[in-house]
């Protein structure tokens, strides 16, 4: 676990959102929001279904269930972290809910039910974090009565604006060898976050049993002004509990120092610039 996030409450809760502007943040969850929308209506949540939220976290997608469903099935908040699955009953006895739920502690390669227990397997962002996804899938599949679907939501890290598109050879010492680091990075096989796009989950799905799964592309264009402290953020703030900074990356392959002046000039050069920048996501709507 990074030494800045402890684990994955906080880092959903608080570390994800670092440097970030007010206006940023509220711009940031509508559109989580929006995304939990998109994946609940592929879903088509019926009373009376049992659907699982895995990798449930702080319960985006499960809340939502339950009001959708308004206790009359049974939502599973599943996940292998003991701090996600106190949070959301910590909020769900608050809101004095006591029925149409179950909690399950367990990592989504081993998903601790019977075979064809559940309507609709549900998942926002998880895969991205599970450096071999075939397992997962494979479990879903498991898990899903006949006819049962498995909708999600994945960000596709590989194909993000990298730091050297938007900066200028002429202001970066060294930028040669970062935009080549920054690649590799990148590009590695054994890195969960940048390792599979639409094609290789397409693949998954078929090879886990789901017959023609509907998986959709999403770009998303957008852009901001870099505000000061943005850029120690970006650099020092790890993409998960468990997952290296990305100057913790930078530090594998270049010196303290040389790093430390890579971060300055990057500073240096974008805070007060506009900057666009281009992401990419899948939704998956496969039925088994």
């Amino acid at each position: 676990m990074s030494e800045i996030c402890k684990n994955w409450t906080q880092w959903l809760k608080k570390t994800r959102f670092a440097g970030q502007t007010p206006e940023m943040i509220e711009q940031t969850t509508k559109w989580l929001e929006a995304v939990r929308d998109v994946v609940l209506v592929y879903a088509e949540i019926q009373p009376h279904e049992t659907v699982i939220d895995i990798g449930c976290g702080t319960g985006l997608l499960a809340f939502k269930v339950l009001e959708l469903q308004e206790g009359k099935g049974n939502v599973i908040f599943s996940d292998m972290f003991q701090d996600c699955l106190d949070d959301c009953k910590k909020f769900l006895e608050e809101q004095g809910i006591t029925e149409g739920y179950e909690f399950l502690k367990c990592p989504a390669e081993h998903i601790a039910l019977p075979m064809s227990t559940v309507h609709k397997a549900l998942m926002r962002s998880v895969l991205v974090h599970i450096v071999n996804k075939q397992p997962v899938i494979n479990e879903i599949y498991r898990i899903l009565k006949p006819a049962g679907k498995f909708c999600a939501f994945e960000p596709i890290i590989r194909s993000n604006t990298r730091f050297w598109e938007i900066l200028d050879p002429a202001h970066i010492d060294k930028y040669e060898d970062f935009k080549r680091v920054e690649n590799e990075i990148m590009d590695n096989p054994m890195d969960s976050l940048c390792n599979f796009d639409e094609n290789t989950i397409r693949t998954n799905l078929e090879i886990a049993g789901f017959s023609d799964p509907d998986v959709k592309l999403q770009e998303v264009s957008s852009g901001y002004v870099v505000q000061p402290n943005m850029v120690h953020e970006w650099f020092s703030n790890p993409p998960s509990p468990a997952q290296p900074s990305a100057k913790e990356r930078f530090l594998k392959y270049f010196d303290y120092p040389t790093v430390e002046k890579y971060i300055m000039q990057v500073d240096e050069y974008l805070v007060g610039k506009y900057i666009s920048l281009k992401t990419k996501a899948i939704f998956i709507n496969a039925t088994k």
